[in-house]
C-alpha cells in the first residue's frame, strides 16, 4: 500500500492510500494539554481512542449520522473517507466545566437548562479562539447554510452520545467536534470521539476527581490516566456489542 505522511497532528499521522479517496490515520500515544504546553504520553492511549472513536462512529452511522469511518486494519489505525476539514470547531456542552466556568463564573458541574453549542476557530497559532456567527461569516470560514447544518448534527449527535453514555454509566459533560467535506460536497463527521475530546464522568462516583474519565485526568494532574480510559473503552465496546 502506497502511504505518503501529508499531516500530523498533536494526536494523529494522516497518511495517503493507493486510493486518492480514503486516507489512512495513525492514532498516537502522545498527550497534550493548554494548547500543547504540556505534553507527555498515556501508554495504549493510541489504540484506545481509536477502537472508542469507531465504536461510537459505528453507532452514529447506525442513527442516520454520516461520518467519515471505514474500518480499522489494526488497532491503531483508521481509514477514513478523504474530507476538506471545516477550520471550525464544534463545542456541545451539557454541563458546567473547564473553560465555560472560567470565562463565566459558573459553577462547575452545573448542568445546563439546554445544550450550549459552542465554534472555535481551529488555528493552532492564534490559540483555537472563541468565534461568533458574525466572526465566522467574516472570516469566511463556511457559510451560513453550512453552519445551520453543522449545528443541527451537532445537536443531533449530543441527543445520541447522551443516550449512549447513560447506558454506559458514564456523563457526557460536554466534547469537541470536527466535520469536514466530501469529494461530493456532503457534510461529515470527522476527526474523532475519545476520552482526548470529551468530559465524561463516571455516573456511578460521585468524587469530583475520582469520577473523571477523561484527558482531565493528564490535566490536572490526577494520576491513572491510563486505567480511566480503559474503563471508557470497555464500557464503549460492551455497550455497543449490546446495541447492534
Amino acid at each position: 500500500m502506497s502511504q505518503t505522511k501529508i499531516y500530523e497532528g498533536k494526536a494523529k499521522i494522516l497518511y495517503t492510500t493507493e486510493d486518492p479517496e480514503i486516507l489512512l490515520t495513525v492514532y498516537k500515544d502522545d498527550a497534550t494539554a493548554f494548547n500543547a504546553q504540556k505534553r507527555g504520553q498515556i501508554e495504549g492511549k493510541g489504540v484506545i481512542n481509536c477502537q472508542i472513536t469507531a465504536a461510537l462512529f459505528t453507532w452514529l452511522g447506525s442513527n442516520n449520522i454520516p461520518t467519515h469511518y471505514l474500518d480499522c486494519p489494526q488497532p491503531n489505525q483508521m481509514r477514513v473517507k478523504a474530507v476538506k476539514i471545516v477550520p471550525v470547531e464544534v463545542v456541545v456542552r451539557n454541563i458546567a466545566a473547564g473553560s465555560l466556568c472560567r470565562q463565566t463564573g459558573l459553577p462547575e458541574g452545573k448542568v445546563l437548562p439546554s445544550p450550549l453549542v459552542e465554534y472555535y476557530y481551529k488555528s493552532d497559532e492564534l490559540g483555537d479562539p472563541l468565534l461568533t456567527r458574525d466572526r465566522i461569516f467574516l472570516l469566511d470560514l463556511v457559510d451560513p447554510q453550512r453552519l445551520t447544518e453543522i449545528e443541527n448534527m451537532a445537536r443531533k449527535i449530543n441527543q445520541n452520545l447522551q443516550s449512549f453514555f447513560e447506558r454506559c454509566h458514564i456523563t457526557l459533560v460536554d466534547f469537541k467536534l470536527e466535520f469536514g467535506i466530501d469529494a461530493e460536497e456532503n457534510l461529515l463527521l470527522a476527526d474523532e470521539i475519545s476520552p482526548d475530546t470529551c468530559r465524561l464522568w463516571d455516573r456511578d462516583n460521585t468524587d469530583p476527581q475520582s469520577r473523571v474519565m477523561d484527558k482531565d485526568r493528564f490535566r490536572k494532574d490526577l494520576g491513572q490516566v491510563e486505567s480511566a480510559y480503559q474503563q471508557v473503552q470497555q464500557r464503549v465496546l460492551a455497550q455497543l456489542k449490546q446495541q447492534l
